[in-house]
């Protein structure tokens, strides 16, 4: 999810009046916050991020990693403690939300943004092989994006289990992310014969194979990725 940002987001950062970035529910490490400011800190040096957390204790914690202004801590939730950042990245945050919970959140922060400001919402597995985000403006969302590690993919559609919170109950027959999912496994399949060569060049194909429908972004799939409109995988 971070190389995503800093790739296709950083003009976002840069662009900025306030170069805020806040990464919500870091968690019980600070490890994340820590790696997204160094990263952040290659686009725009006067970055500043801050790391937030419901658990006074995970804040407690965090506080020796703190590293003021480029890096802070506090506690805050979707109200984004009153700060009004430019990017928000909350990773692994809605996944024990239901649905209806979870899209408030999107609201309550999307209400918070600065200017152009953007949220990036997903989840990932313990080891970050396999994940999926929503890219959200302060209108609404914009793109999904699929992540996998493809040296252990077996089926594209394995995914499904890292789908964001938005989608996840609508990975079902009639549902726009399952004909993608679907669709995605086809290109895979018939990309076999291109393993001899690596599994990126079997997820490049497949990838590419998408019908136009899809309007597919395949910058990034040599990465393990592939993004798409939110209009074309919306729940109907």
């Amino acid at each position: 999810m971070d190389n995503w940002l800093v790739s296709r987001c950083a003009q976002v950062l840069r662009d900025a009046d306030d170069p805020l970035v806040i990464d919500l529910g870091y968690g019980a490490s600070a490890v994340t916050s820590v790696e997204l400011a160094a990263r952040l800190s290659k686009v725009r040096a006067d970055v500043r991020v801050l790391g937030l957390e419901l658990d006074p204790e995970r804040v407690a914690t965090a506080q020796p990693s703190a590293d003021p202004p480029r890096l802070a801590f506090a506690r805050g939730g979707f109200e984004l403690a009153g700060e009004r950042p430019v990017i928000v990245r909350a990773a692994n945050v809605l996944r024990q939300y239901d649905e209806a919970a979870a899209l408030d959140a999107w609201q309550t922060m999307q209400a918070r943004l600065a200017p152009g400001g953007i949220v990036v919402e997903g989840t990932c597995d313990e080891l970050g092989r396999r994940g999926g985000w929503v890219l959200l403006g302060a209108a609404g969302p914009v793109s999904l994006t699929l992540a996998c590690r493809l040296d252990d993919l077996g089926l594209p559609s394995e995914l499904a289990e890292r789908l964001p919170k938005a989608l996840i109950h609508h990975n079902v027959t009639g549902q726009p992310i399952h004909a993608l999912l679907r669709d995605l496994d086809a290109g895979w399949l018939a990309a076999a014969p291109l393993s001899t060569f690596g599994a990126r060049q079997r997820w490049i194909a497949a990838c590419r194979s998408l019908p136009s429908s899809w309007s597919a972004d395949v910058r990034r799939a040599r990465y393990g990725e592939l993004t798409v409109p939110w209009s074309v995988v919306a729940p109907v």
